[in-house]
């Protein structure tokens, strides 16, 4: 009830005036049993502007930290989720992915549309990263087909990280259902699910245009994490005294009117031997950007 409340009355009506979302392929949502929407993954809103273009309630398996938060965002957060209808789903593995696994069955034999981000994560850098096998194991298991759909725009309209949207408009490019049920019962062949897997990334990549990557998502945002903090340890030991980096040292000196001494004192030019300019030789090197 509380779904087709926010939907309908408060949440949709608004989201619809301001933002003016548009569908390609509606032709392709079943009107009625059950379905999964593989969805690329590019911003929290992405779960709101998806099931409010079709007409049927979609149900998302959402991370169990937007039910779990502190404070009173943390509330608020977990008591929209819930209710939404959505369910939570712990991300570490193991028995908590058998978990997830029966949550998202029960919603699809009840005959209703599941939707699900096969990259596990939101992109960090607007490509499409590898799929997570989860969705063709549920699939299978639950005989369903799988409808791939492309978000497009809305990493722009909300990027990671910002609580208030910027008013644009937004996409939602539905594609043609996908069928494996030439693979029943082959749910445990670990690479049966990862050629399903890979079948409905590379439609999702024609769908979103995106630019596709072999490789999982969290794994580039650790290399990213990584990355800025090794940044962010050199910017602190440059900004000790005497840390400096040699480029910097020289700039420093430079604009100081000091000269460095030569590394070799038989390579200093003598007194009577006036140094090189500036503009002989091969000239500046000029760094690419």
């Amino acid at each position: 009830m509380f779904y087709w409340f926010l939907k309908t009355i408060v949440i949709g009506p608004i989201i619809k005036l301001l933002f003016r979302p548009w569908v390609e392929g509606e032709d392709n949502i079943p009107d009625e049993g059950a379905a999964i929407f593989a969805s690329n993954h590019l911003s929290f809103s992405d779960s709101i502007f998806l099931p409010l273009v079709v007409s049927r309630r979609v149900t998302f398996l959402a991370k169990s930290d937007y039910f779990t938060g502190r404070g009173i965002k943390g509330r608020l957060t977990a008591a929209f989720f819930k209710g939404v209808g959505q369910l939570p789903v712990d991300r570490s593995g193991g028995k908590a992915s058998n978990a997830a696994l029966s949550s998202g069955l029960k919603v699809l034999r009840r005959g209703e549309l599941l939707g699900i981000y096969p990259e596990g994560t939101r992109s960090p850098d607007g490509r499409l990263y590898r799929g997570r096998t989860g969705v063709a194991r549920m699939a299978l298991e639950g005989k369903v087909t799988v409808i791939p759909v492309a978000m497009i725009g809305t990493d722009k309209a909300q990027p990671t990280g910002k609580v208030i949207p910027r008013i644009m408009r937004v996409g939602v490019r539905v594609g043609k259902p996908l069928d494996f049920s030439r693979y029943e019962g082959m749910e445990d062949d670990r690479f049966v699910l990862r050629s399903i897997t890979d079948e409905i990334m590379y439609e999702l990549m024609l769908l979103s245009g995106q630019e596709y990557v072999d490789m999982y998502a969290t794994s580039m945002k650790d290399r990213l994490v990584s990355a800025a903090r090794a940044k962010a340890r050199e910017l602190q030991e440059a900004a000790k005294p005497g840390s400096a980096a040699p480029e910097l040292e020289e700039a420093l000196d430079a604009a100081e009117g000091k000269a460095r001494p030569a590394v070799d004192a038989g390579d200093a030019p003598k007194a009577s031997e006036p140094a090189l300019d500036d503009d002989e030789g091969d000239g500046p090197v000029v760094a690419a950007s």
